[in-house]
């Protein structure tokens, strides 16, 4: 009887320990993400490199690149993203995978227009030599009453 009681003590406190931990990583994939935002509106192009896998994918309403274009549009204000204005926010880490869905209004200067849209962005993180590093990054136009489902 003695070691059922260990191992169901055992079971429960490393689920514990395991849902903790992914709700401490998702603290911290939210806090990058937070970060992306203002060093995109800052044009700050050293920190994005490093956030963003070489091979990542962005998926925008005119098209879809990879890393290297994405970096080029920021730094030359092609696409200003100026503030994102985040309304809601769910996230799901599995082993080395993360990802972040934000609702958002996004102002940005995009072909010398100041434009506002909402979108629910689909971030996904991949632990990649110890560093979380984006591999996609999606813009979903949505509604003004969209809702993420948590």
């Amino acid at each position: 009887m003695t070691k059922i009681k260990s191992l169901i003590i055992f079971l429960v406190s490393y689920s514990f320990t395991q849902l903790a931990f992914a709700d401490d990583t998702a603290k911290q994939l939210e806090a990058l993400s937070d970060s992306k935002w203002e060093w995109m509106a800052a044009k700050e192009i050293a920190p994005l490199q490093q956030l963003f896998h070489p091979n990542a994918k962005f998926v925008h309403m005119s098209g879809s690149w990879k890393t290297a274009r994405e970096l080029e549009i920021i730094k030359s204000g092609s696409i200003w993203y100026k503030k994102a204005a985040i309304h809601d926010r769910a996230t799901e880490v599995v082993g080395d995978t993360g990802v972040v869905w934000s609702r958002i209004t996004l102002t940005a200067h995009v072909r010398g227009n100041d434009v506002e849209n909402e979108f629910t962005v689909t971030e996904v993180f991949s632990k990649v030599g110890g560093d979380w590093k984006i591999l996609g990054l999606t813009f979903s136009k949505v509604r003004d009453t969209h809702e993420i489902e948590h």
